[in-house]
């Protein structure tokens, strides 16, 4: 079973992710993006889908039109795990490439 982060492991874990903020009141943390269209929302939403089937860890997210919403948290961990950096670091990837 994963474990959730501890406070120390959390704040290094957000300092390497600084487009993302955290929801103290989940223990996740959550990132916002704009793209220029729906299609390219869309797309970035397939990619993202692919890699969290294949890592068996889903986001919660919300999308309207050019907007994505995205909330990561391991509910089986009760919070923030070290899946959920991965997951963002991965999402961080794409969007920065």
């Amino acid at each position: 079973m994963i474990e959730a982060l501890n406070e120390t492991e959390r704040a290094e874990a957000l300092d390497g992710l600084p487009d993302w903020d955290y929801d103290e009141a989940r223990d996740a943390i959550t990132r916002a993006l704009v793209f220029a269209d729906f299609v390219e929302a869309f797309g970035f939403m397939t990619q993202v889908a692919l890699m969290a089937e294949k890592a068996d860890h889903h986001p919660e997210w919300k999308n309207v039109y050019n907007r994505v919403d995205i909330l990561l948290t391991t509910h089986d961990a009760g919070g923030l795990s070290p899946r959920d950096i991965e997951m963002a670091e991965a999402i961080d990837a794409l969007v920065d490439d």
